[in-house]
């Protein structure tokens, strides 16, 4: 099941056993994969499940196939990731993205902080976080998720503290921080009693100011550091989300 091109599909197409695939996918499927009736297919609705369909039929607009077999997408974490990404010049968005969705984010927030370069208007912000969607949708059927994580809106540092207020417990990389390590942080967070939530902050080029650290220690973020090293905005993310899901999904 998991060697078969993985799809994503809403609740609302999935009816009586049977589920209709519109627009890019249909189009991928019948024109790109060169399916054809017979053929297995995985269909994800984002919640979790995973259906094993059999493409029934093909037409211009849509594919229909039949549910064969249901199972519990067994990739994703059992905690929900948050990463409060600083707002990065140049790509580097859309390569933090897809990589920490890879890795099992659940969701990554655009952070405009005191040291972020990158300005956007509303226009552009809207045609940068579709973009930044459609990412995420590709990075997760590649490597097999069970959600497409959602890339929130830009918001100030402010509201991102607020959000952050509401999890479990949240960390932030800052390279004057000497004594504690993520897997420092981590050993505390998995004292916690049923925890289900937390966050990552990571600054843009430049990092976070004296007084961003002060205003998130104050909100009761944990400063952690990351090792002798100055790591760039990308590295910096990869790194924590990494070395945080490997350590609790140990």
């Amino acid at each position: 099941m998991k060697n078969m091109p993985r799809f994503f599909v809403e609740n609302d197409n999935i009816k009586d056993n049977i589920i209709t695939l519109y627009g890019d996918d249909a189009g991928h499927i019948s024109r790109v994969l060169r399916s054809k009736p017979g053929d297995m297919l995985t269909v994800c609705d984002g919640t979790g499940n995973d259906y094993e369909a059999e493409i029934t039929e093909i037409s211009e607009d849509n594919i229909k196939l039949e549910i064969k077999k249901t199972t519990f997408t067994e990739s994703e974490p059992m905690v929900k990731i948050m990463l409060f990404q600083g707002l990065p010049k140049g790509e580097k968005m859309e390569l933090i993205i897809q990589k920490c969705v890879e890795l099992g984010v659940f969701s990554i927030i655009p952070v405009n902080t005191e040291r972020c370069i990158v300005k956007l208007d509303a226009k552009k912000e809207k045609k940068k976080i579709e973009r930044w969607q459609k990412i995420s949708e590709s990075a997760a059927k590649q490597s097999g998720r069970g959600i497409i994580p959602e890339i929130g809106n830009v918001i100030s540092f402010s509201e991102a503290l607020k959000k952050a207020a509401d999890m479990d417990m949240a960390m932030i990389p800052y390279e004057l921080e000497q004594d504690r390590g993520i897997k420092a942080f981590l050993d505390e967070y998995k004292k916690l009693e049923n925890k289900k939530t937390l966050g990552i902050f990571i600054g843009p080029e430049g990092g976070f100011s004296a007084e961003e650290i002060e205003k998130a220690v104050s909100s009761g973020v944990v400063p952690v550091t990351l090792g002798k090293r100055i790591l760039r905005t990308e590295t910096a993310g990869l790194t924590t989300v990494a070395n945080t899901l490997f350590y609790l999904d140990m």
